[in-house]
């Protein structure tokens, strides 16, 4: 009679072994998944510090040149033209900020980044919503960085710290708002320099053609008609009610509304645009 004996059971693979000891951790939320991806536009930002070159340099550039070209022509002397120009250039630098977000965005998508974040098992806006919520740092460094020298050449606030406080939260939201639009832009264009062109051709024509810098009262009427209905426009006039203790609850109530009509168009589009096979 022959005796059929079992083969030996394989012996366990460790690495298996102590993968499978474990609980599987738990699956990121959305809450945590963006925050780490706005940790890494971060970290990016200190990687490459070339970046901070359009929320430091850009801004100090613009407050000297425009303030001490134009205040004593506009205003008769350079410390009054600065209590109305400083609001409206600070509208002015953070929204031109926001055209490098669409930037990076594209380039990250030519590189194949997105092709691998939405292959991962998490929330899919994360790495979007990440990238726009890290961008808020950089707009927060520029709004400080032109109302801190803006104080030093004189810059005083009739509603003091409040006041100024509320003015600069008022334009991070709605240059927040705003980075969808470029977001939607980066996800349909080709490359870095389109998007940056397109951003250009609208955030220009939209902050010179506006109250930032002198009067629309003495401007001619179609042009004025215009100035009085530019987003950028309402924007300023409600920062500076806010630093002034002015009314302008009209206006901080149209940027409001503006804010809500971008995220409500453009975020959808982002999302979908996102979504679609590239």
């Amino acid at each position: 009679m022959t005796t059929t004996t079992a083969a030996p059971a394989p012996a366990t693979d460790p690495l298996r072994a102590a993968l499978s000891s474990g609980q599987r951790p738990a699956r990121p939320g959305p809450l945590s998944t963006a925050l780490a991806f706005a940790w890494r536009a971060v970290l990016r930002i200190k990687h490459v510090p070339d970046q901070l070159a359009d929320v430091t340099v850009f801004p100090l550039m613009m407050l000297f040149m425009f303030t001490y070209l134009f205040g004593g022509a506009l205003a008769g002397s350079v410390r009054e033209y600065l209590q109305s120009v400083l609001p409206g250039l600070l509208v002015m630098t953070v929204i031109m900020s926001t055209q490098s977000t669409a930037v990076a965005l594209n380039g990250d998508i030519g590189k194949g980044v997105f092709d691998r974040f939405r292959s991962l098992p998490i929330w899919q806006p994360a790495p979007l919503v990440g990238a726009l919520l890290a961008d808020l740092t950089r707009y927060a460094m520029a709004a400080t960085v032109i109302v801190s020298v803006g104080v030093l050449l004189g810059f005083r606030p009739d509603a003091g710290l409040p006041g100024l406080l509320a003015g600069m939260g008022l334009v991070l939201l709605f240059a927040w708002c705003l980075s969808w639009v470029w977001t939607s832009l980066a996800l349909l264009a080709r490359t870095p320099e389109s998007v940056m062109f397109l951003a250009i051709l609208v955030t220009f024509p939209m902050s010179f053609v506006s109250n930032i810098f002198v009067d629309p009262a003495t401007l001619p009427g179609w042009l004025e008609s215009f100035v009085a209905v530019n987003p950028v426009s309402q924007l300023v006039t409600a920062v500076r009610g806010l630093m002034h203790g002015q009314s302008a609850s009209t206006e901080i109530g149209w940027v409001f509304l503006t804010c809500a009509v971008l995220v409500a168009v453009f975020g959808p589009v982002t999302m979908r645009l996102y979504r679609r096979e590239r």
